[in-house]
């Protein structure tokens, strides 16, 4: 598969991946932040931050008709000793420090959670075990807002688990200090009913660095928007992302590496399979390299793998540097089948073809596969990635 760069590559239309290129950041720029949910117009689908997301199948979310009913979620925290873990009001100062909402949903989670869960790891502890946040869908709908605080020097392993069934929208915040570690994995493994709407932000310290896995499975319609700027010089951030699309999902990832700040990196790298009818990813990666972010060195990469007809990949990477004074910036995005080479060497050395598939696929996915570093959830992210294969043969 040829990689496209420098150039936004999708399935739609030239035309249309061209006004995705130059829509994306006057969009960005043209909707302040903002905690207040009438700050933002309903959407109707048409504005360029909404035209790929199936608002119908939001269930009210976007809208403001949805309220928080029935059980909604069940939180479950899982801490080392040492570990501070407590529910806050809006006014702590913690909640939104990372980052105020973009979006009408993101504001409307804000506005609307009760309390928020604060996970905080004090300055320079080093944790051995991860720290497990379950987050398990009992049927309602709910509005949540989770913040984790590592403190100077401090390095933490955080995985987040979604499951069961939930319609859903949350804003979680990442607050690195200064030399701080952190790794983060989020996992997406909703029924196929959920419906899931969250914006991570992260708030990188001086020399920290901010490690971030996401896994998406399940639900119905899932779209994340993780965000990235950087407090001080010299931070590291890494964003990672796995996903598998099966028939009549919908699987929505936007990123935003803000480079604010001089002499800071990013590194994004985001890779999905489809199959099925009507089985939908899109990705879109912004990175923004602001006029006084001198020293920037940044890349991002999107790859898709389609396994059968009927499914669909809309791929934008877009890039806006304000100062020609950095190390380097790049992005690509490739999306294609299986390669037919590969498939034959296999098949002619023995390997029946359902066999030689799935090494295909596992091989696509080992390098992100190997990013998360907490064996259960790498062995089940295998079994996962089996099963989905297995089902469609």
């Amino acid at each position: 598969m040829a990689e496209a760069q420098n150039i936004p590559a999708g399935s739609t239309t030239a035309g249309q991946i061209a006004v995705a290129a130059e829509s994306t950041v006057a969009t960005r720029m043209s909707a302040p932040p903002s905690y207040d949910v009438q700050d933002f117009p309903v959407p109707h689908g048409r504005e360029e931050e909404w035209r790929f997301t199936p608002l119908e199948r939001m269930r009210g979310l976007h809208d403001g008709t949805a309220t928080a009913s029935g059980d909604g979620v069940k939180v479950d925290v899982e801490a080392p000793e040492g570990v501070d873990v407590e529910l806050v009001g809006r006014d702590d100062a913690r909640v939104g420090k990372a980052g105020k909402p973009v979006d009408r949903i993101a504001a409307q989670a804000y506005s609307a959670f009760e309390k928020a869960s604060v996970v905080s790891v004090p300055k320079e502890t080093v944790l051995t075990e991860p720290i497990r946040i379950r987050v398990h869908g009992e049927g309602g709908t709910a509005y949540g807002h989770q913040v984790i605080e590592l403190g100077a020097f401090a390095e933490a392993v955080v995985v987040i688990d979604h499951t069961g069934d939930a319609v859903l929208a949350a804003n979680v915040d990442y607050l690195l200090g200064d030399g701080a570690k952190l790794t983060v994995v989020s996992v997406q493994d909703w029924d196929d009913k959920a419906v899931h709407v969250a914006q991570h932000n992260a708030l990188v310290g001086r020399d920290a660095s901010f490690k971030s896995v996401v896994v998406t499975f399940g639900g119905d319609v899932v779209r994340l928007h993780p965000r990235v700027q950087y407090a001080a010089t010299g931070g590291e951030a890494e964003l990672f992302g796995l996903y598998f699309t099966d028939a009549g999902q919908h699987q929505e990832h936007r990123l935003l590496v803000d480079h604010n700040t001089p002499h800071c990196k990013s590194n994004v790298v985001y890779k999905g399979a489809l199959q099925g009818d009507d089985a939908h990813a899109v990705w879109i990666g912004d990175v923004l390299i602001e006029a006084a972010a001198e020293g920037t060195d940044t890349y991002e990469m999107n790859r898709n793998l389609v396994l059968t007809d009927g499914a669909r990949v809309d791929s934008v990477p877009n890039l806006e540097i304000e100062t020609g004074e950095i190390v380097g910036a790049g992005h690509a995005s490739a999306t294609g089948r299986f390669d037919d080479e590969q498939l034959f060497y296999l098949m002619s050395r023995g390997i029946p073809a359902e066999d030689a598939r799935r090494l295909v696929v596992r091989g696509f996915f080992a390098e992100l596969v190997q990013q998360i570093g907490v064996p259960d959830i790498e062995a089940r992210l295998l079994e996962k990635i089996e099963a989905e294969l297995e089902a469609s043969v």
